[in-house]
């Protein structure tokens, strides 16, 4: 198939949709598939006017930059500027058979609008509750106009895939149609037991059991919370990340240790080295890092809230707990450090869940979902003729 992927972000911000992205193409292409990436693009622009649009090269994968501002107060995010009708003639450029739209919201919206305009089905791979965020950041009364924001856009798609149960139920019940469930893949190979690194657990945890945090430090992820297990007797707290919120966390937490954004093999082996993963948020539709703490062999205490409930089996992989009950919160993760064989017991459950959720098994499922868009055509127009080889 010849695939365009509309990236809400992409490199070098490095986010869960980045992500993503990244192992989608990279799949895509090992299967022979033709895969071109359109997204914003992240160089300064000249004497106060927007960068014109450049076309990069990521590993033979060709990457369509087009012009984008940082957004305020958070300026690794950037938003893609231009029309519809930019978009729409870049489509007719690349010709595609279907148009993948990761996280889409503003370049997606018009993506999506584009692709609806050509004919050509579109894919809206939902991943971000912002209409959820909106509280958090202190605008509370923008939610449901946000949701009409997500409604029309994503009903204007072919088909929407949502990564978890309970992302399918949200969207569902706000109106939107045709939502099939998709998950995130997980490398098995780089996220493993065996690569726990005794040498730094000494030189971080000083004999102590280490709980970690790994995620974006932002108000989003509710970091703050992290404080109702940061004092817990025999236990340093490791936070992994970078965001706006982490010099107010850092005075928060004098006696956790941060290690600021880390990737690759490193991030491997830190979370490898955890001996039980924390995730406070309530707002993740999918959450990636609970994931591959699993398959990294550690035990998860996560809010029983959103993505979660479709990874953490309580009792037996992890513990959830009620949202905003912060000393459920501190007793799960008590329980864990203070009984070795039930933590062990735990961890290896984990290991084993997420065997079978690999980039290639999902990406297998993801030309699934192609070819039913591909089938069903775009809204109202019946199916698209298929293009002469």
């Amino acid at each position: 198939m010849r695939v365009v992927v509309v990236a809400e972000q992409f490199l070098p911000h490095l986010n869960g949709v980045t992500h993503s992205v990244l192992r989608v193409v990279e799949e895509l292409v090992s299967g022979g598939h033709d895969v071109a990436v359109v997204a914003p693009s992240y160089a300064p622009a000249p004497l106060g006017r927007l960068a014109e649009e450049v076309v990069e090269d990521l590993d033979g994968v060709p990457v369509h930059r087009l012009p984008a501002v940082p957004l305020t107060g958070y300026p690794d995010v950037r938003v893609a500027g231009g029309t519809v009708a930019r978009v729409r003639r870049r489509l007719e450029r690349l010709r595609p058979d279907v148009v993948h739209v990761a996280s889409p919201f503003v370049l997606g919206r018009r993506a999506i609008l584009a692709a609806h305009q050509l004919g050509v089905p579109s894919v809206a791979v939902y991943q971000t509750d912002v209409p959820g965020y909106a509280a958090k950041y202190g605008a509370p009364f923008l939610e449901q106009l946000l949701w009409g924001h997500v409604r029309s856009m994503h009903n204007l798609a072919t088909l929407t895939l949502a990564p978890s149960s309970s992302a399918v139920r949200q969207l569902t019940e706000h109106g939107v149609h045709d939502v099939h469930l998709w998950r995130r893949g997980v490398d098995t190979t780089r996220f493993s037991p065996r690569h726990r690194d005794e040498q730094w657990r000494a030189e971080v945890g000083g004999g102590r059991r280490i709980v970690g945090y790994v995620g974006r430090i932002a108000p989003e992820k509710q970091v703050e919370d992290l404080s109702a297990v940061a004092d817990l007797p025999g236990a340093r707290l490791v936070v992994v990340g970078s965001g706006p919120e982490e010099d107010a966390l850092r005075r928060r937490l004098p006696r956790a240790h941060f290690t600021g954004r880390r990737t690759g093999a490193e991030l491997a082996g830190i979370m490898a080295s955890l001996d039980v993963f924390v995730h406070p948020g309530e707002f993740e539709t999918f959450c990636q890092t609970v994931q591959e703490a699993m398959a990294s062999g550690v035990p998860v205490v996560a809010t029983g809230r959103g993505g979660p409930l479709d990874l953490v089996d309580p009792s037996r992989t992890g513990w959830l707990y009620p949202p905003g009950d912060l000393g459920s919160l501190r007793a799960h993760v008590a329980d864990l450090l203070g009984d070795d064989a039930k933590r062990a017991a735990f961890g290896a459950a984990a290991h084993a869940a997420v065997q079978g959720r690999t980039w290639d098994v999902l990406v297998g499922q993801l030309l699934e979902h192609y070819g039913r868009a591909v089938a069903l055509g775009v809204r109202g127009r019946g199916p698209r003729p298929r293009r002469p080889a």
